[in-house]
Order: C-alpha cells, then structure tokens, then sequence
C-alpha cells in the first residue's frame, strides 16, 4: 500500500479522502506540508510507441492520436504484462531518499475501494525484477537518465478491464508527507490473450492474430445446399469503438467494475447488451421486412457505424438480424482484447419447447400450419464463439472445458430473465451436458435436435407422424479459417459424426437430462414398396426459371400403387417463418409393378419474383398419399436462388501509403431494368463511406466505377462493397489483398501479392 494512501486512510476526515480518490491533485493541507525536497512529477510520457508495440495496441485510435489531431492520445495497454512510463521529474530520482508510490483507481468508479478492487495502491519497487506475482498489481524502476524517471507498471492479470485514473505521489524516506501528481487523462486496460496468466489467454500466434487482431471476417449466410461468404468489417481499432464497447459493458450490461476482469460474466452481459428488447442495448432487431425508419439488415456491412451511432446517441441503432448481432460482438469483444470469431450453423433449430424436437404441423393438403407452429428451423443462424478458461465449470471427461464458448446476442429466448445465451462450453454442448451454465441446452437443440413432421386432421383426432429426421439440424458450422479467406468447418466441435455410436448416445445422455414431456415422444411407420425422391436443380440464379422434381418408384413386382399429392413453393425469411405461398401443382400418378414416374413443376420469375423477400430464400415442399395404404410421404427443402457478385480489382500494385486505382462491375441478371442502384463502398484507406449512385441499370447490362484509395499501411487490406436498388439488394463483394511495403520500409523482401476474390460457393 502507498504511504500517502495509508495515511489517508488513517487521519484525514472521510470528505477529504473522496475528495482524493475522485480528484487526485498536488497534495497538501494548511496543516500539513511537504518539503520543498520532496521530487515532483512534472509531466508523464505515455511511451504510446513503445508501449503500443509490446502491447498490440497501437492500431487503436486512441493511441495514434498528436499534436495535430487536437486530441490528446490516451494509453491502451493489456492487463498482466508490464508497460512503461517515463516520469520528468524536478531533479533527478534519488533511491536512498526518494519514496514513490502509485494509486489506481476505476474510473466510473463513485467510490472505488480495495476490497473490490477498484482501487489499488502500491509502491514502485527499486528494480525490475520487483513487480510481484502475476495477480497482483507491480510497479518498479527500468531506469534513471538525469531527470527522467523510467518506471514498469504491471497490472494484474486478473484486474478489471476498462479505464484507470492513475495518481503518482512521492515522498522523502525521512518524512511523512508528499506530493501527489495525477495524469491527466485515463488510461485503458484490456484482457490479455498473450498472457498466460489471463482466463483469455491463446498459445497460438496465428489464432491470435486472427480471432483478436484482425480486423476484418467472414460472416457465412445462404442455405446449406448455397453457402454464401459476405465480408464484415469489425474495425475494433477505429474511433469510438473501444469506448462504446466498454460503455455497453457497464451501462447496459450492468457488469459492476468488481467483476469487469471476469470474461464469463462480461461475455454474457455483451450477449445481453447488443441485443434491445429489454435494455435498450446497441441493435434493434427486426424479421418483418418492413425496415422503414431504420437501414435494412442486409445493407450493413461492417460494425464500426453501428456502434459509433449507438455511442453518439445511446439509443438502439434500427436494424439488425442475427449475422449483424454478431458482427457486432465479435467486435467489442476483439476491441477490450477477448478472442472472438462468428460461427454459422446451418438448418439451425430454435427449440421453443427445450424437447430437443423441432416439430412442424401439416394439413392434409401439405400447407406448414403456421398457427401450430412454435418450433422453427432457420436457413441458417449466426452467433459467436469467445475463447477463455472455464474454471467454474470443472473437468470433463475429455479434460476442463476451457477454449472455445458459444455466446448468442439474436433475442430469441430469455436466460434468467434476459434476452441473452451464453457463455456455453463447446465441449459441454458436444458432450451433451446441457445443464451445465448458461443455455448449453439451448444451444444443444440448435445444432443436434431432429425435426418431426406430424399431419394434423382437427382438435379431436390424433396427429400422425408423417417423417421424423435424425441428420437435418446442424450441418456445416461454419467460420473463417485462420489467415486464409476460407471456410474452415467446426462442425465435429460441436457434435460426434452423425449416425455414429457416440452421437446416439450422447443424443440419449441429453434427452435424459431435458425433462420434457415431448422429447423423443412419437413412433413411426414403414412402408418400402413405393419410393420418392424430392430433388432440385442446383445454382439457381436470380432472374432465371427453376424446377423442383419429384421421382416416384413402386419398387412392388406385385402390386399397382396410385399416388396423389401436391408440390408447394413458398417464399420464407431465413428464420424458416412468415411464409408466402408462390406455386402449388396437385398430381396424380399411376405406377404399374416395377415402374418409375417423375412430376416436375416449373416456377418462371414472373412467379416468384414480386414475394421474394430481402435474402430470396425458398421453402419447397411435397406431399404425397400412396391410395389403399396408410402411408403418407412428406418431404421439404430449403434454397435460395444465388445472386450476383460484385467484381473488384485493383488496377495497379498497391503500396503502402502510396495512391492506387480500383475498379468494381455488376451486372443485371434479371430481364427487367434496376432503378435507384446504389453501390456502398468501404475498406482500409477508403475513409467515410463510398457511394456511387446509377439511375438505371438495363437488363445484362454491366456497369463499372473507379475510384482511388490509399492503403494506409503494408499488410492484408480487404475491401467490401454492397449494391441495393428497388429491385435488386442483397448483393456484395469483396476483396483481400496484400499491401507491399514501400520501398524506403522494405528491410527483407516481401511475397508477391496475392490477391484473393470472392467466390459465391465454398466447396
């Protein structure tokens, strides 16, 4: 504990030491006073440089702030690992009479408190070898150059995240009372995955450098038969992020400043903040399609906006869906220094019921019964996996359940109390330990449920199971691969293969744990002698016509099967709800013993065009009777028709610092005009925003723009581009590329550049 601290603790009235704490000054009282002897702290140098590189936190605008900016820069550093200060001093530092000591305190922090640890006071030890054990607080001399007092401050490892008011107070050996020097400005302290004494800490370089200092993903949407890679650009370093992330924190997710050093609890509370049903927090969701008053989800293409609008305004940004939400997490969590990567599951379950079923309701034309249906499958659902120790949840089986832990900021079911989900264990979720915390069950049933189909025939009859299936929830996990712009597939992180021995029983491990009434609770019917096969053509472009085919086979050498039923196309959001009838064709086949028949239905783009909705998802779906028999066959698919890309290349090499053209093109797919195009571009050395507008665009007409941009440094730089019009949007593109240095910078040389493009599909 400092002396001066002490002493105020002890002797002073209880208003001078909140005066102290809240507002530290140059120290003195009419009755007590320092000698003129005692060293005074004239300025502090931040070392933004120095510290910046040692910490990785130099890209932080915060720390890139001068003279010329007009804005003071502001110490970003990371908790567990020394960082350092040079003090000018009156005169030099003398060490056999000299005393210094430093006070840290929280800095929204009304009453901070060492109990708490919102207040922590220590002396500067005489040398670097003196900054104590890795979950407590150090301070010590590096070095003494004339009047240049060079001190390591070692914050814990353990120590809350946020902004710290430091007050330096020095003292003579032989006397009781000092001086006290407060720096002007907060400073910043961040998780540390570099540091193998935090929660958060991650051993690989590469890892590191991907899931906490890269600032720009991919985020993966489309259908699992159509997955479709969009680039999202987080921008964790830009201006205002890191202090709305830290806002969000503690404002809305309430996380007091004892518990801001625990990356369960602050992890949880993001879930909960960047969603605003019920705080008021960043995004406003929104799946009806009427995204008046707001921008619509799909136009977004990158987190730095949303939160700067959020911090200008502290009301929720309109609008966002479950890709945006977590665009946005995986920022904030990238900018306070919490590893972090957006996951993708595909025929993703929402289990309303906890049964770990997803049941649909049927009538006996084969119309979905919206009305019955509480369960839903959606095309796809985006959350995010943060990377920690899990201390409080013990050990497995396989090991603890550290690493990587789901968390969810889509409002779709509450968690005690709060529309929130997570920090659930990957490992516990493929164990199928669903009752470990927080809503490991719910996120068991996203990736592992099965889907039932029941025909409903009136309130006093009893349903029928018309097809359950065991393999259609929770294909292709997906995320972006480590320092390549690819898919890289977790699926066998989340669940045992399917089919296999250990699925199976971890499936009956989790039904025994979820208590419902309707888990597993159906039988089933079997009848091979007529077989069907529901297909549809693949790479279906916007603008063009489609077939959706149904083969049936009597597979019987005996007996003649007639066969009824209907084909149905409908239009559906990707959460698999609000579904808009576009074609049903009713049929009727005869098949003689050993005979085969195949029922087509063409869907034109006149058909389907005026009820796509913003992502042109589709939901196709048979219903067939085999006449004479009890059985009833039902089948349903989802697919989207795949739109176009927009094509960016750069017309020269790009070099640091140094101008370079680039060059985008579209072209109209459809067979009718575009009207009010408009292309929004962003990306590294861009700035604000690009905007280039096209009155009309002609049927396969293609249009081109040029512009000129900077790129700011040398390294991977990616550029993102949407295109929206009043009947076209949805569309993107993207480009990653490598910046060569310039030629003043080169020490050894560089690769070649590489320049990689987006391609609609990802085998």
């Amino acid at each position: 504990m400092s002396y001066l601290y002490d002493y105020v603790e002890k002797y002073l009235p209880t208003s001078w030491r909140r005066k102290r704490i809240r507002r530290p000054i140059i120290w003195s009282s009419p009755e007590y006073s320092p000698s003129a002897d005692v060293l005074t702290v004239k300025s502090v140098d931040l070392c933004t440089e120095e510290n910046g590189k040692d910490h990785h936190t130099k890209r932080y605008e915060l720390m890139s702030r001068d003279e010329y900016s007009g804005k003071i820069p502001k110490l970003v550093v990371r908790r567990g690992q020394p960082f350092r200060l040079r003090l000018v001093c009156d005169r030099p530092y003398d060490r056999a009479r000299d005393a210094l000591s430093l006070i840290f305190t929280v800095a929204d922090e009304d009453q901070p408190t060492h109990g708490h640890g919102t207040l922590v006071g220590i002396p500067v030890n005489q040398f670097p070898e003196q900054l104590g054990e890795p979950e407590e607080w150090g301070a010590a001399i590096e070095a003494i150059n004339g009047d240049l007092l060079q001190v390591l401050v070692k914050p814990a490892a353990t120590a809350p995240v946020g902004q710290w008011k430091l007050d330096i107070d020095t003292k003579l050996l032989s006397e009781a009372f000092g001086k006290s020097y407060s720096l002007p400005q907060a400073f910043y302290v961040l998780f540390n995955p570099w540091c193998p004494d935090d929660l958060v800490y991650m051993e690989e370089k590469a890892h590191r450098h991907e899931y906490v200092m890269s600032d720009t993903t991919l985020i993966y949407r489309g259908s699992y038969n159509r997955l479709r890679p969009s680039v999202w650009k987080f921008g964790q370093f830009e201006k205002h992020v890191l202090d709305c992330s830290l806002l969000l924190i503690a404002k809305i997710g309430k996380v007091s400043a004892t518990h801001r050093g625990d990356p369960v609890r602050v992890c949880r509370a993001i879930s909960a903040a960047v969603n605003s049903p019920d705080d008021d927090g960043a995004l406003m969701g929104n799946w009806s399609g009427d995204f008046s008053g707001g921008t619509p989800p799909t136009k977004w293409v990158g987190s730095v906006e949303i939160l700067q609008q959020f911090y200008k305004r502290q009301k929720p940004v309109k609008f966002a869906q479950c890709w945006v939400f977590a665009g946005v997490v995986s920022t904030i969590c990238r900018a306070i220094g919490i590893p972090s990567r957006v996951v993708t599951n595909y025929s993703s379950a929402h289990d309303t019921q906890a049964s770990l079923t997803v049941d649909y309701f049927v009538d006996k034309s084969g119309k979905i019964m919206e009305e019955m249906n509480a369960d839903s499958i959606w095309n796809y659902h985006v959350w995010n996996e943060v990377w920690m120790q899990r201390p409080d949840l013990g050990i497995s089986s396989d090991g603890d359940y550290g690493g990587w832990q789901a968390i969810d900021a889509t409002p779709q079911e509450s968690s005690d109390g709060m529309f929130r989900c997570g920090p659930a264990s990957v490992l516990a979720v493929k164990l199928g330990e669903v009752l470990k915390p927080y809503d490991n069950n719910f996120l068991f049933a996203e990736v592992n449920a099965d889907k039932v189909f029941w025909r409903y025939t009136g309130p006093h009859h009893p349903l029928k199971l018309l097809r359950k299936d065991v393999l259609g929830i929770g294909l292709f996990i997906s995320t972006k691969a480590v320092g390549r712009w690819e898919r890289e597939d977790i699926t066998s992180s989340y669940k045992f293969a399917e089919k296999s021995e250990e699925e199976r029983a971890t499936m009956l491990k989790a039904l025994k744990q979820a208590n419902s009434y309707f888990s597993r609770y159906y039988l089933n019917e079997e009848f091979n002698e007529v077989y069907f096969n529901f297909e549809l053509r693949d790479d279906i472009k916007i603008g063009e016509p489609f077939s959706v085919i149904l083969t049936v086979k009597n597979r019987s050498s005996e007996n003649r099967h007639v066969v009824e039923g209907s084909l149905h196309v409908d239009t559906v959001l990707y959460t698999g709800k609000d579904r808009e009838s576009v074609k049903v064709d009713k049929f009727s086949v005869t098949l003689e013993p050993g005979t085969e028949e195949s029922i087509r239905m063409i869907v034109e783009f006149h058909e389907y065009y005026r009820k796509l909705r913003d992502q042109a998802a589709f939901n196709i779906s048979c219903m067939a009777t085999v006449l004479d028999t009890e059985f009833e066959f039902y089948a349903q698919d989802d697919f989207r028709v795949r739109k176009p890309d927009i094509k960016i290349s750069l017309l020269g090499k790009p070099v640091s610092q140094a101008p370079v053209d680039v060059q985008f093109t579209l072209e109209n797919p459809l067979p009718i005009p575009l009207h009010k195009g408009l292309f929004h571009l962003e990306g590294s050395g861009i700035g604000k925003p690009l905007l280039f507008k096209h009155a009309e665009i002609a049927p396969g007409e293609k249009v081109s723009n040029t512009f000129t941009m900077t790129p700011p440094y040398s390294g991977r730089l990616t550029l993102a581009a949407k295109f929206t019009s009043k009947e076209l949007d949805d569309v993107d593109g993207f480009l990653a590329f490598l910046a060569h240095p310039r030629p003043e910078d080169i020490i050894t040389e560089v690769e070649d550049n590489v320049i990689v493009a987006r391609t609609d599909v990802i085998d």
